[in-house]
């Protein structure tokens, strides 16, 4: 399920990311005390943390608040504009502004190892498409926070846009396969540990010339030890630093100069 940022009004939904309109009033004809934009946003990560981006609704949110869908139009115009606002928040988690490291490479293996614990915190967020971005400022942030930590490698713009690109979807492509390897044991009821030793041993019967016919990927698999979620974890690690070493390599290649 693929679902895309920014489809709400544009004005409303960058005036709530950016925290400019004042909440509504209260009073006896008006909404009942309590209810904030905050507050929707919360209840609207809540729903969408324990039961996945298919059960978020306006409907929904209400009930998780005690009110009914109609209230919170008041506040959040609609479900487009509350995924925008849930999007931002799950990303205003990460940290604002990189720690002090003696090199790049550890400041954007922090903040890559940070957003990797955000997504998998939040596997819907994952779910929401990259092809147009919320705008909002924990998402500028988090951009800004990664550009700081690359600033010292001195990529040319060309190259430094290219590796942003490149980190950026590492961290969201590890993160959303090691969120649907979880997700998969819960909705088939059969653990990884279980599906991989049935199809294995049946694999051995129709192809007994396995290791024959694919020996590296036999090596490779023999190699592999530990639970799925520890070698999921050793592959975002071994990952993120040939990625870096690509970085440090256009780095110390280029300088300043190149595309």
């Amino acid at each position: 399920m693929t679902v895309y940022a920014g489809q709400g009004d544009a004005h409303r939904s960058l005036a709530l990311l950016w925290g400019r309109p004042a909440e509504p009033r209260t009073g006896r004809s008006g909404p009942k005390p309590g209810l904030s934009v905050d507050a929707i946003v919360s209840a609207g990560i809540a729903v969408a943390d324990a039961e996945g981006m298919p059960a978020l609704s306006m409907r929904a949110v209400g009930e998780q608040l005690g009110r009914t869908a109609m209230a919170l139009y008041t506040y959040v115009p609609g479900k487009a504009e509350l995924l925008d606002l849930m999007h931002d928040r799950v990303l205003a988690e990460l940290p604002a502004a990189p720690a002090a490291f003696d090199d790049w490479r550890a400041a954007v293996t922090a903040w890559a190892e940070e957003l990797y614990a955000c997504y998998l915190r939040h596997p819907w967020v994952l779910q929401v498409s990259q092809a147009r971005p919320v705008l909002g400022p924990a998402e500028l942030a988090a951009m800004e926070h990664l550009l700081t930590a690359l600033q010292p490698a001195a990529l040319a713009p060309g190259r430094l846009r290219g590796a942003v690109a490149a980190l950026w979807q590492f961290v969201r492509g590890t993160a959303a396969t090691t969120a649907d390897a979880r997700g998969a044991a819960a909705a088939t009821g059969v653990t990884d540990e279980d599906w991989w030793t049935t199809r294995s041993a049946r694999l051995a019967e129709l192809a007994p010339d396995f290791p024959r016919r694919f020996p590296l990927l036999t090596a490779l698999q023999s190699a592999a030890g530990g639970s799925p979620e520890d070698n999921s974890a050793d592959a975002f690690r071994t990952g993120l630093a040939v990625l870096l070493d690509g970085v440090a390599a256009g780095a110390q290649g280029l300088g300043t100069g190149g595309p």
